[in-house]
């Protein structure tokens, strides 16, 4: 299209599936909208306009036709599109990855062309001039559907009866089988053999902040300046420049502070997209905030699984090895760019992980269905592999008798066994799962606890503790997304510039998402560079400022942006002091910076500030040496290389009572002890621990999006979804090992999923450990007083 044209809805193109936008000339587009109120000012000047979606109400439909006749005579309606309009102007995606060996999905558009397969996807977009007429022209829009076969439950469409994408040949999306050398007869061998099914129901992530986009197309320049609620930056420039057909260095995405994110906005939604792409058809800035009734039905949803698992062990008490048999259901699309092949990816890598056993099987499916569509949410596959691992772990431990604790001292992984290769083939650096156990038995007075337990269970009062010990991956290398060929970068980097004023200012590509990485960057630049932190500016999320990186994703900020931050710091001080000497004419081995000031290395004694350094070398350069230039300003980017991952390792335990008359559960106490590396500010880190902690008891205790037989969401508002509450919340109690990453200066590993990992299974071992003396068990999250009442009935019934 050339710049001669404005692209508009035209009224009049009614088509058997509804309206589509035109290539208008832009002399004609006034007249064409002539009466109609769809444009109060000049077109040179265009004023923001709000976008609001027609969404299916079915699950899973064919788009007979689109009326949108009465929508448009609304007052400030601009446009009204449909798929095709938004297509030829937003290309489609497919979400594979090639290190997924078989993952396939169907090519997703911005909006639905000729079905909708989930409850919620948006079908048509209407452009007015205020988000309230938007909205209300979206409800006269009438449609007329065809009704088409649903899919809901996991199993069914592994069965493959009806086939949600026809091209595709089944509703499998990625399957993966690993077995290792001799598992099958190890596990036959086995003394003891102990086997479960886990259920994990899905849930979402609820940020207080929900998505939100304003994408401003300036047609003159043919660039694009989005203002994006997202944790990937730069990702997201890529893909707006390959999909709307624009130039990268065109593209310009913004994303300040971010009110949570949790994973949830590191993805490419289908309404962003088209946003995104209205800005281009229309040339004016359009904006999108996704209300809370629509987050529930639009923001990726997770974790839906049904797990088969086996232990072997001896009679001593040693693992032998595990076999897993993983489900798990993503929605009608694997979700763009990092597909929703990874969370049951990981659960195979993770399953097992903190223990020494050398036999494992696994098989996994991912599976189409009509629901909305899961990917990545905080500790992706985490919670997961940890519960089924700590699940079936207490469980053998029972079996022999053997006290949880013991049971684990005398599998974990020992402190000195590194580095260490896994089953599964992932490959860890330096862990410290034996001092975590030993800390976390102290800090909680294990021994005390039990006594304790046991004194009151002869009062029919029934309390239980809960252990989980777990890895988390962090600052992940290429390995996880580049070497499958997604344009996500395993790289961050930090430019630092010291001011003529003597402050510093650090621009950096992880994003805020309310983690406090600002403010370890703060301190990381003052400690590299000599100044005190009020002297630190620090500006993260904009593509036009920072240098390129993977932005805030997997637990990364710390170890990979503050690395970067640190090389970048410690150059700089380096650039300082070489014009400090040659100023005072010093040899530079004898100055160094502190307190924002050039001091004598021996004696402190201040030879310069730096406020002086910076106007010398920024104004007066010519008393310098004539040979000689100054570089304040100093660019690092940092990758891991020898590793694929960073692992952190850690343990937390519950302390919970259950009351066998209502199901209710009671949380009492909660510990975590976590080796995430160099700790940079204990503050922070424990109270992501703590965040992490209480995502994590949603998930065991209160977080489901629950369905009915005809995929429509019952519970997709917060008066229905339960979400942990603060009066709810035990006091958690936080304690660290300090192991450093040997792969950077820094040390540090990640720390911002470790909470959500553990915590379920934490709070599920606690709860069938009340349960014990009733003979009860309960395996289906999250733990509702239904289902736990189930679980005690059942056991009185001898199921």
């Amino acid at each position: 299209m050339g710049k001669a044209e404005l692209p508009l809805h035209a009224p009049g193109t009614q088509l058997d599936r509804g309206y589509i936008g035109q290539s208008v000339p832009r002399a004609n587009a006034q007249r064409l909208l002539q009466g109609r109120g769809a444009f109060t000012d000049d077109l040179r000047f265009p004023r923001l306009a709000h976008v609001a979606f027609f969404r299916s109400p079915y699950a899973h439909a064919r788009i007979r036709k689109l009326d949108f006749s009465k929508a448009e005579k609304q007052p400030g309606v601009i446009g009204i599109f449909d798929g095709r309009a938004l297509a030829e102007y937003c290309t489609p995606w497919v979400a594979v990855l090639a290190h997924l060996k078989g993952i396939k999905s169907p090519p997703q558009h911005a909006i639905a062309i000729e079905r909708a397969c989930w409850q919620g996807e948006a079908c048509a977009a209407v452009v007015a001039e205020s988000r309230t007429q938007a909205e209300d022209a979206v409800g006269l829009i009438e449609a007329e559907w065809e009704e088409l076969p649903v899919v809901v439950d996991m199993e069914a469409a592994l069965q493959n009866k009806t086939t949600i994408h026809s091209d595709l040949g089944d509703n499998v999306c990625f399957k993966r089988e690993l077995e290792t050398p001799g598992a099958t007869e190890a596990l036959s061998k086995a003394d003891v053999v102990v086997e479960d099914t886990f259920h994990f129901g899905r849930h979402t992530g609820v940020c207080l902040e929900g998505r939100a986009i304003l994408a401003d197309y300036n047609a003159g320049e043919h660039s694009l300046t989005v203002y994006h609620a997202t944790q990937a930056p730069h990702m997201m420039q890529d893909i707006f420049a390959r999909h709307l057909n624009i130039p990268e260095a065109n593209v310009r995405v913004i994303a300040k502070d971010v009110g949570g994110s949790f994973g949830i906005k590191v993805h490419v939604y289908p309404d962003e997209m088209a946003t995104a792409a209205l800005s281009v058809m229309l040339r004016r800035p359009v904006k999108f905030v996704a209300d809370r009734l629509e987050s529930f039905l639009s923001d990726i949803h997770c974790r839906e699984h049904r797990v088969k698992i086996r232990i072997g062990v001896s009679k001593s008490g040693e693992i032998v090895g595990f076999d897993l048999d993983d489900l798990t259901a993503i929605g009608p699309y694997s979700v763009y760019p990092r597909t929703s092949g990874i969370e049951g990816n990981q659960v195979v890598n993770l399953t097992g992980g903190p223990y020494r056993h050398q036999h494992y099987r696994a098989k996994m499916h991912v599976v189409f269905t009509n629901k909305n569509v899961t990917c990545q949410y905080r500790a992706v596959g985490h919670p997961i592999a940890v519960a089924l691992t700590e699940g079936i772990v207490d469980l053998a431990a029972r079996k022999l008798g053997i006290d949880p604790a013991e049971f684990r001292r005398r599998n974990l992984i020992a402190d000195d066994a590194y580095p260490y290769t896994f089953p599964s083939g992932i490959k860890f650096e330096k862990l410290s799962h034996h001092q975590c156990l030993d800390k976390l038995l102290e800090v909680m007075n294990y021994r005390a606890l039990r006594t304790e337990q046991e004194a009151l269970r002869k009062n029919n009062v029934y309390r239980g503790i809960g252990l989980a010990a777990m890895i988390e991956v962090t600052n992940p290398s290429p390995a996880f997304y580049g070497v499958g060929g997604a344009r996500i970068s395993a790289q961050d980097g930090a430019t630092l510039r010291l001011e003529p004023s003597g402050m510093v200012t650090v621009m950096c590509s992880v994003t805020e998402q309310g983690q406090g990485t600002e403010g370890i960057f703060a301190q990381i630049a003052a400690s590299g560079v000599g100044v005190s932190v009020e002297k630190v500016k620090v500006i993260t999320g904009d593509t036009g400022v920072t240098p390129y990186g993977g932005g805030t994703w997997a637990s990364r900020g710390a170890g990979i942006g503050g690395e970067a931050v640190l090389q970048a710091a410690r150059a700089l001080r380096s650039n300082i002091l070489d014009i400090a000497a040659a100023m005072l004419n010093l040899d530079k081995g004898r100055l160094d910076v502190v307190d924002n000031s050039v001091v004598d290395r021996l004696t402190l004694e201040t030879r310069v500030a730096l406020a002086e350094l910076g106007r010398v070398a920024y104004f007066r350069p010519d008393t310098l040496p004539m040979d000689f230039q100054s570089e304040l300003t100093v660019t690092r980017h940092y990758t891991p290389r020898q590793y694929a991952f960073t692992f952190t390792n850690g343990i937390q335990a519950s302390w919970v009572e259950v009351d066998p008359d209502t199901g209710f559960v009671k949380l009492l106490k909660h510990w975590c002890v976590e080796d995430s590396g160099t700790l940079i500010n204990p503050m922070l880190v424990d109270e992501q621990l703590r965040g992490g902690v209480v995502q994590g008891i949603g998930a065991a205790l209160y977080e489901e999006c629950v369905y009915d037989a005809d995929g429509q969401l019952l519970n997709g508002n917060m008066a229905d979804y339960l979400v942990p509450m603060a009066c709810e919340m035990p006091d958690i109690v936080c304690a660290h090992i300090e192991t450093p990453t040997r792969q950077s200066q820094l040390g540090a590993k990640g720390v911002g999923e470790a909470g959500t990992a553990g915590a379920p299974a934490a709070v599920m071992n606690a709860i069938n450990d009340a349960l014990a003396p009733l003979g009860a068990r309960v395996t289906r999250m999250p733990f509702t007083p239904e289902r736990i009442l189930d679980g005690i009935a059942r056991a009185k019934a001898g199921a």
